[in-house]
């Protein structure tokens, strides 16, 4: 017997040796060695609903270790709201009867809060190209799960950052003149968060396709600025000429800012003519949309392109 059979005898209790050692007679072992059961992973829920929340606190850890980019983040709104804002606050005082009765931010502060979560989210759709060209997108594509999970992770991550991003804007909210009512704080941030995990799934189903940062900068500026501009974050919705108006209602972040606009007039004290110039709400023709039905388009919206996002990346080599 060799010096390292010797030694393995040396640590085991004498029944496992006995066993362990070839029978006399036969020349075979004892006992045969039963195989463990092994269960490769994937194919069940558990295993994708793991995958969504490593996604998920994977964009967490990215946002948080990157301060710059939150402070970064902030400034444009900031500029919107309060040099914008007060520079056209004079201007609608005197063109509008009644306008000295509301703070020209007042009216503008959900659609500065709906351009913080636009422009977040779409940037974190980023990270999805970055991934591709650094190699990270081809194992995460590799894992034993499915790929729906993933880019379910991705845009739960992307929306849980916008939200957060626009939190901050919201606690903003007495600096124009926006009462910290529970009510209004609540109905805001889920009204926020839905806009989030729509626009997260837009961009995700963009940069699925991508292969270079700079592509996906230049469809972003494209896709970003029109959604922006025709919400009717900087200017009411109503009186505007045919061609405008009906570009406005084909644009779904306007269905988000509208429902927060009416949330914030609807806890504003202000005079009649004020409320019918900018508290006025979306129409189609002579109606007017409920606010059920207008949240109910945007995450019918965000549905269909988180389903374009999972069949983009389903294809994905």
């Amino acid at each position: 017997m060799t010096e390292p059979v010797r030694e393995t005898q040396a640590a085991l209790p004498p029944a496992v040796v006995e066993d362990l050692l070839p029978d006399a007679r036969t020349g075979t072992r004892r006992h045969q060695a039963t195989p463990a059961s092994v269960r490769v992973a994937g194919g069940r829920w558990r295993d994708d609903l793991r995958a969504v929340r490593v996604v998920w606190h994977r964009e967490l850890i990215r946002f948080g270790r990157n301060r710059l980019r939150i402070i970064t983040s902030l400034a444009q709104p900031v500029l919107f709201l309060f040099v914008l804002g007060t520079g056209l606050s004079s201007l609608v005082a005197r063109s509008v009867p009644g306008g000295g009765g509301v703070n020209f931010r007042t009216f503008m502060f959900p659609g500065v809060v709906a351009m913080t979560v636009l422009f977040t989210a779409m940037f974190s759709s980023v990270s999805i190209v970055w991934d591709r060209e650094f190699g990270f997108l081809r194992e995460m594509l590799v894992a034993p799960v499915r790929r729906g999970a993933l880019v379910a992770g991705k845009c739960a991550g992307g929306a849980t950052v916008a939200t957060l991003q626009a939190l901050i804007m919201l606690a903003l909210a007495g600096l124009v003149h926006v009462p910290y009512s529970p009510l209004l704080l609540l109905t805001l941030a889920g009204e926020m968060l839905l806009a989030a995990l729509t626009i997260t799934a837009l961009g995700t189903a963009l940069a699925s396709r991508m292969a270079q940062v700079e592509s996906f900068q230049v469809v972003m500026q494209f896709v970003v600025l029109p959604l922006f501009f025709l919400s009717g974050a900087l200017f009411p919705l109503k009186g505007l000429p045919g061609w405008l108006s009906v570009l406005t209602r084909l644009d779904p972040l306007a269905y988000i800012v509208d429902p927060m606009r009416r949330a914030v007039f609807a806890h504003v004290h202000t005079t009649p003519a004020v409320a019918q110039t900018f508290g006025a709400t979306l129409t189609w023709g002579s109606w007017t949309l409920p606010v059920g039905l207008e949240l109910g388009l945007t995450a019918a919206f965000g549905t269909v392109m988180l389903s374009l996002a999972v069949f983009a990346f389903s294809r994905t080599e």
